[in-house]
């Protein structure tokens, strides 16, 4: 029997374990459950494959093989292009929309994570090979761990202190705190809203979280994801029940205003912490050469 078989199905099996590790249906129902599943399991068993026969064609000193990974890199790019273009067309459907770059962070992680799963598959089957086994297994068990902190991401929580606030309206004009929000003229839906809607006030904890904060697109995910957890008092064609988020423009704060259908403080805060940190969102003003060279931001 060829000395590269059971590392390469061992390969395969620990590269397709990772992806499925890595692939969870959450709040936001995303991949689907079962067919969207199929679909990235198939991917991540393509990709373990291709990690690990590279592998043994680069021990046969087999180098025109290698370049097969380049068609690997063609591929997951349109896995990213396939998920973009699917949430694109759905998210016209939702009633509190992702977002461009909210859906773009999706991508990006869907086609990274066949990366990884190559990378792992890699190790694994350079370990069996060059080692043993139980060498193959301990840094599978590495590679994979390493994946999933890498699939995680940063969170809201990590970058704002988030307050409760009871909306309210000076005139036809809604509040949360003293942010302005939006004008309601009719009566009725100025008393769904105090019925019904929350408010809450993000404070920045540096210049940089202040300016990630000010990005539209994460302010569309925060309104986005408390809404898919919480449920919306909102159907289609009422516009002033729209969930909203505001900029103070002095020192940066951002006023969420939402109506959940469960009104539970405590879950949305929660819920608004758990927001993931998009990477197309995130700024970073203090490491610009013209602010190191001033004063220090605050």
């Amino acid at each position: 029997m060829n000395e590269y078989v059971y590392p390469v199905i061992f390969g395969v099996i620990l590269g397709t374990i990772t992806r499925l590790y890595m692939l969870r249906t959450d709040y936001r129902q995303y991949p689907t459950y079962l067919h969207g599943k199929i679909i990235h399991l198939a991917l991540g068993f393509i990709a373990a494959g291709l990690g690990t026969i590279a592998v043994p064609a680069l021990l046969e000193q087999n180098f025109t093989a290698i370049t097969f990974l380049t068609v690997a890199a063609s591929q997951f790019r349109d896995v990213r292009n396939m998920e973009r273009e699917t949430l694109t067309q759905v998210d016209g459907f939702e009633l509190v929309p992702r977002g461009a770059t909210y859906i773009e962070g999706i991508a990006v992680a869907f086609e990274s994570r066949n990366y990884l799963v190559i990378f792992t598959s890699l190790l694994t089957t350079l370990s069996y090979i060059v080692v043993n086994f139980y060498a193959a297994l301990i840094i599978g068990g590495i590679a994979m761990v390493i994946s999933h902190f890498l699939m995680a991401g940063g969170k809201l929580k990590d970058i704002v202190h988030i307050e409760y606030v009871e909306p309210h309206f000076e005139g036809p004009g809604l509040y949360v705190g003293n942010i302005y929000i939006m004008n309601i003229g009719l009566k009725i839906r100025q008393e769904e809203i105090l019925k019904y809607g929350m408010g809450f006030i993000l404070e920045p904890k540096s210049f940089d979280s202040r300016s990630t904060l000010s990005n539209l697109g994460q302010r569309q995910a925060i309104l986005h994801d408390v809404s898919t957890s919480l449920g919306i008092y909102k159907d289609s064609g009422t516009p002033a029940l729209t969930p909203l988020a505001k900029r103070d423009l002095d020192d940066g704060r951002i006023g969420v205003f939402v109506l959940p259908q469960e009104r539970d403080i405590k879950k949305a805060i929660a819920a608004i912490g758990q927001v993931p940190t998009l990477e197309n969102a995130i700024r970073m003003p203090t490491e610009a050469t013209a602010n190191k060279k001033g004063r220090m931001q605050k």
